[in-house]
């Protein structure tokens, strides 16, 4: 399969989804390529964003088991190239 780039912005609006979110991430260490965390303490948010180079599938099955996390909003943004 054709591996493309996307980037994956994860807003975490519950604490206690963070540990859930670390454990899919690690299971998807193999195809990412950096991430950074911002905790926005003055909304009570984190923003995370996960840059990752993987195929179509992989990507879509990690953004969307990261949205099923309660208290998790994701969005996935693809390269064109």
């Amino acid at each position: 399969m054709e591996k493309r780039i996307a980037l994956i912005g994860i807003i975490v609006e519950d604490g206690e989804a963070v540990e859930r979110i670390n454990e899919l991430l690690h299971q998807y260490r193999a195809y990412i390529v950096g991430r950074m965390g911002v905790p926005y303490r003055e909304r009570g948010v984190s923003v995370i964003s996960v840059i990752i180079d993987a195929d179509h599938d992989s990507i879509s099955t990690l953004s969307g088991k990261l949205g099923m996390i309660q208290g998790v909003s994701t969005k996935t943004v693809y390269a064109t190239k």
